[in-house]
């Protein structure tokens, strides 16, 4: 058994460097406030896809699982695996492809694997009735992104799927492709998006097909169009607290609470003089006599390299110290020169935070030209990650 003393001794080893803080209250806050904001009868389906874009696929599941989440969904079978062996009893949907031998393992693990096309539904069915099993699948629909998916358009490939002898139909999507835009034009598509989805759902009603459940929203189609009635909400990064860019105004504005932060050390405190450059390619010169702190953390854990040269800042103690020169693989550098009260083994915050701080995840994203689910999904895995309340 691990004492006290033992299980801050660990946590202070996690934080020596660089370490991910995940804030499980916010992640609950978060899924409370969609959950609230949804139709009465629809569940909330969390996408912990590229280890909970970031956050920790295990971690996030477990203390969604606990407040009542039942439904999860992953890119990919071994996401899925891995929750499974960690304990998560709910239901598992794989958004993305899966060989179809690998049915047995899809069967066994008790998961639900996506439909993406009437094709790979036919491979599937036959490598199920090969192994003696039978399979539950969700069948996507291509409404206009085109990327996976049965075509809207072919309302017999979708029947013919319900009809395989070895495929068990638990569910009916499509993906909106800019439900996060509120120009004009991109509210017309999402819209035809739609219609289109729910005249193939009609279609196969007409043809006698008991529909299964239905879904239609991730993050955004919440957001946005909230008065759709479906039976899951696919919520990924609103279920994390923040937004893809600064700019995306929606007509829901639930308070979601950020739950991911990066931080690290300063380990060291290097004055440069004046007329002195520093770093790779030599790429910052010292217009004066400059105190430069160090922080063991670099694009090797997931922080843009883009931010290099100014672009990028750190808060240390409340001060906002601008990044110099090349942000490397392992280290950055930043410039205190203004702060004489940072000292080595300062706390730096480079992510995290609400609000209109350049710190949050959209605003470091954005400067670094990416989207928050981008940037986050970046983090390294070396980086460990410490639960907080």
């Amino acid at each position: 058994m691990i004492g006290k003393t033992e299980q801050a001794d660990k946590r202070t080893h996690f934080t020596e460097r660089a370490w991910l803080e995940i804030n499980l209250s916010n992640l609950r806050h978060n899924a409370k406030a969609l959950q609230k904001a949804m139709p009465e009868g629809c569940a909330l389906m969390a996408v912990v896809k590229c280890d909970a874009y970031g956050h920790g696929g295990v971690l996030a599941a477990k203390e969604l699982e606990r407040t009542g989440v039942r439904s999860f969904a992953t890119a990919t079978m071994e996401e899925a695996v891995r929750l499974r062996e960690n304990g998560i009893t709910g239901e598992i949907l794989i958004l993305g492809y899966t060989d179809a031998g690998r049915a047995r393992d899809l069967c066994g693990y008790n998961l639900m694997q996506s439909v993406i096309g009437y094709e790979y539904a036919r491979l599937l069915d036959e490598a199920a009735a090969c192994a003696g099993v039978s399979v539950q699948v969700h069948i996507k629909i291509d409404t206009g992104m085109h990327r996976l998916g049965i075509s809207a358009g072919k309302t017999s490939e979708a029947g013919m799927v319900f009809a395989m002898q070895n495929l068990e139909v638990c569910g009916i999507y499509t993906h909106l492709c800019c439900a996060d835009s509120m120009r004009p034009e991109d509210i017309a598509c999402t819209r035809g998006q739609i219609a289109s989805f729910y005249r193939l759902t009609g279609a196969l009603e007409k043809e006698g097909i008991r529909l299964p459940k239905l879904h239609i929203q991730s993050s955004y189609g919440l957001l946005n169009y909230p008065e759709l009635r479906c039976d899951y909400v696919r919520a990924g990064i609103a279920l994390y607290g923040v937004r893809s860019k600064p700019e995306n105004d929606t007509v829901l504005n639930l308070e979601l609470r950020p739950v991911l932060s990066l931080k690290s050390r300063v380990v060291l405190i290097r004055p440069v003089k004046k007329g002195e450059t520093f770093g790779y390619g030599r790429q910052f010169l010292a217009e004066r006599d400059s105190r430069i702190a160090i922080l063991p953390v670099g694009y090797g854990d997931g922080y843009p390299g883009d931010l290099s040269c100014g672009r990028g800042c750190v808060l240390i103690g409340g001060y906002s110290a601008p990044v110099i020169g090349r942000i490397c693989m392992d280290q950055l550098a930043v410039d205190i020169t203004e702060a004489e009260e940072i000292r080595m083994g300062d706390t730096a915050l480079l992510i995290g935070g609400a609000g209109v701080s350049s710190q949050t995840a959209p605003a470091v994203a954005a400067a670094s030209g990416r989207i928050a689910n981008e940037l986050l999904c970046r983090m390294g895995a070396r980086l460990p990650v410490v639960p907080v309340e």
